[in-house]
């Protein structure tokens, strides 16, 4: 499809009033989609201001900015009014320390970081990995502390660092942010997994739904709601609850860092891992709710659906 002149106006404008633009699905608090999420974390790790424009609220801008660049997908980079690229081109020059020279950021220190893995950890990673066909293991830790690992082909540009015999792979960001971090495997109710321990970073308690309900009653705990909306959508959210997905973690860490902040989600899960990210920034008080909403639905009040 042709680009009309209205809609290349608008571009060229945003192009010139704004040194960095990313052209993506939703907003840098809240991408809407794995490429995005992506493009938004890595340069996060590089440049403290850009501009995004949220795709799927302008349906001429989505189509329009695919035919002003001659790119075929969402999202993407401009700087200075130039196209660098989608997700993996973003990524390629983040690991390679191109993109740091791009933005004139310093570059990272590529020192592989100090890491420790637990004999049970380093068990259960090399039996998930006897059929990993030469793919490595790569940890991802974002700006906000959350962690994935993943197989994937090793990257030229990877820092690589061994521990209890597992070769770990970082990009700079999640190598500045693992030095001193310890892999364990650990059992909970919710089943077992790996678990990643920051320097610092303090246990996080539990509490009951019925203990929820006493501290609640008491106000003196900060309640948040990590369900994604549909999630909440079917059950809401119980009164005074911060939603994690509205706020994001940047409006919330700036609680006073001695916050009592409980975390609930559907079944206690995914609540105890924004915990963990909240622990890994300093905060001294946290407590995950055992059993989440659906707990709450059985023990506490029964009118709550549950799903």
């Amino acid at each position: 499809m042709a680009l009309d002149t209205p809609t290349r106006e608008r571009i060229e404008a945003l192009l010139a009033q704004h040194e960095v633009v990313l052209f993506m699905k939703g907003t840098r608090q809240q991408p809407m989609c794995g490429f995005s999420a992506a493009a938004t974390n890595t340069l996060n790790d590089v440049v403290d201001q850009y501009h995004t424009v949220n795709v799927l609220e302008d349906p001429e801008i989505r189509e329009g900015i695919k035919e002003y660049g001659q790119w075929p997908t969402i999202p993407q980079l401009y700087v200075k009014g130039e196209l660098v690229g989608g997700s993996d081109i973003i990524r390629q020059l983040y690991t390679s320390g191109e993109l740091y020279t791009l933005f004139g950021s310093t570059p990272p220190d590529r020192t592989p970081p100090e890491i420790t893995i637990t004999e049970k950890a380093a068990e259960a990673i090399r039996g998930g990995m006897a059929n990993a066909d030469g793919m490595a293991l790569h940890l991802e830790i974002g700006p906000d502390h959350s962690a994935g690992f993943q197989l994937a082909p090793a990257g030229d540009f990877d820092i690589v660092t061994v521990a209890n015999g597992i070769e770990v792979h970082f990009d700079p960001g999640s190598a500045q942010r693992a030095k001193g971090i310890v892999i364990d495997w650990v059992t909970t109710v919710q089943g077992e997994g790996l678990s990643l321990k920051f320097p610092g970073a303090v246990e996080i308690g539990t509490l009951s739904v019925h203990q929820l309900k006493d501290r609640l009653t008491a106000g003196d705990i900060v309640l948040v709601d990590v369900r994604p909306s549909h999630g909440r959508a079917v059950a809401a959210p119980l009164a005074g609850a911060r939603i994690l997905e509205d706020e994001g973690y940047e409006a919330l860490a700036s609680l006073p860092k001695d916050t009592p902040i409980a975390f609930i989600c559907h079944h206690g899960i995914s609540s105890r891992a924004a915990a963990e990210r909240f622990a890994a920034h300093g905060f001294t008080s946290l407590f995950n709710v055992e059993g989440g909403m659906d707990a709450w639905a059985r023990e506490v009040d029964p009118t709550v659906p549950r799903y």
